[in-house]
């Protein structure tokens, strides 16, 4: 059953509730009210222009935004030259999730890009030269799986990957990000990730990774980036989607999680916020929202009769207003909230939420939920890799094909 909704969604549960701060006002309750005001100015816009064009995805504007960044940058992101693989895998996303091609050329110019990113020690680094880690590794194995060629595949030098996942290996079970790097939990997401995406995850390298994990899980139910650590979104949804990979979702309390991460949306925005008390950010439509699926398949297996087959455990129609009313550029782009400039990361996580909110489940049990037209409609993202399902196959299937690399004892020891 898929289909458009209609175009002015109903509001959120118990209607949209602004701040109350009982009268006592703080720096936060303040900088909230300010971010409610302009929210405020753009659905009172809305409401009086009846036009359901109002919920318009600009795709043509969006796209040439980003074909643009794939050729030329300007002078801004020198700051994100330790980054440039994150910048190859952010716009090749937004595009597959826009379903616009990417030239045969322009797919193997990044490929031959990103292979001089790739380490002599295994891994990939943040531009060509530069020392591996994990964080670009991982965006580096995304982009090249989004490419989807036998010629992006063949990039990625296998055994070496595995030596230098082994390398960053920590005996309470975490991994270093980099070597003589930070330990916390997007590292053993990034590790988990391309393991099984380029089939090298053996017991061996995440022995204990998954009680390690476990144990990030605080008070409040979400995922701190170590154990003791406040609850954040990117980190829980790191922390949640590794335990996916390595089958061992059950090691969390998933009702407390459930209830940590649906307290994130936010009453007014309809967007959700990363941490307790912060403020709505467009990046977190993917971070919190890319929990519920995992959540929810995690809950079904367990035999939870209380789980709708029809829509996830948040306010899918609140979440897309959000992003199409207050996170599009004029310009072309996405962005963090009224009033932010335009970036690749936003662009990227904002359309991967919205693809979220608009795709449940898979198969026989695939429903839609699209605000405005159907031409809004994004391709489905993958909850666990964030890529589309069918080049999460496509790699899976290639990959299996070819024997997990056998390592030195040395290596494997390290």
């Amino acid at each position: 059953m898929a289909g458009a909704s209609p175009p002015t969604p109903p509001p959120p549960p118990g209607g949209r509730r602004r701040l109350r701060d009982d009268g006592l006002r703080t720096a936060t309750s303040g900088e909230q009210t300010k971010v409610e005001d302009i929210v405020q100015e753009i659905f009172n816009a809305c409401k009086t222009n009846h036009h359901a064009s109002q919920f318009v995805l600009h795709r043509e504007k969006h796209f040439h935004y980003l074909k643009r960044g794939l050729r030329q940058l300007t002078e801004a992101y020198e700051c994100l030259d330790a980054s440039r693989p994150w910048l190859c895998y952010w716009i090749l996303h937004s595009l597959e999730l826009l379903d616009e091609p990417i030239p045969q050329s322009v797919a193997s110019d990044v490929c031959q890009f990103l292979s001089r990113c790739q380490s002599p020690q295994g891994g990939f680094g943040g531009g060509p030269g530069q020392h591996p880690h994990l964080a670009p590794t991982y965006a580096a194995v995304n982009a090249l799986c989004i490419i989807g060629t036998e010629e992006a595949f063949g990039v990625i030098d296998r055994k070496k990957l595995l030596e230098y996942l082994h390398s960053l290996k920590q005996p309470d079970g975490s991994f270093l990000m980099h070597v003589g790097g930070e330990v916390d939990v997007r590292s053993a997401y990034c590790a988990a990730s391309v393991a099984s995406l380029t089939n090298i995850l053996t017991p061996a390298l995440f022995a204990g990774t998954a009680e390690w994990i476990a144990r990030c899980q605080n008070w409040e139910g979400g995922i701190g980036g170590v154990p003791g650590m406040e609850a954040h979104g990117g980190y829980t949804f790191c922390g949640m989607a590794a335990l996916v990979i390595l089958k061992k979702e059950y090691l969390l309390n998933l009702r407390s999680l459930l209830r940590w991460v649906t307290s994130r949306q936010m009453c007014f925005e309809g967007g959700f916020q990363g941490r307790c008390n912060k403020l709505v950010d467009g990046c977190y439509s993917f971070w919190q929202a890319g929990l519920l699926p995992l959540l929810h398949r995690a809950l079904h297996a367990r035999g939870d009769t209380a789980l709708s087959m029809e829509r996830w455990m948040f306010h899918q129609l609140a979440l897309q207003e959000y992003i199409l009313l207050c996170c599009q550029c004029p310009a072309g782009g996405l962005l963090d909230k009224p009033g932010k400039s335009r970036d690749f990361y936003h662009t990227c996580y904002c359309l991967s939420g919205l693809a979220i909110a608009q795709h449940f489940g898979s198969g026989d049990l695939h429903h839609e939920v699209v605000l405005g037209g159907p031409e809004n409609r994004l391709q489905a993202t993958h909850p666990v890799y964030n890529i589309t399902p069918e080049k999460v196959a496509r790699a899976v299937m290639h990959f299996l094909q070819q024997p997990v690399p056998s390592l030195e004892p040395v290596a494997a020891a390290n």
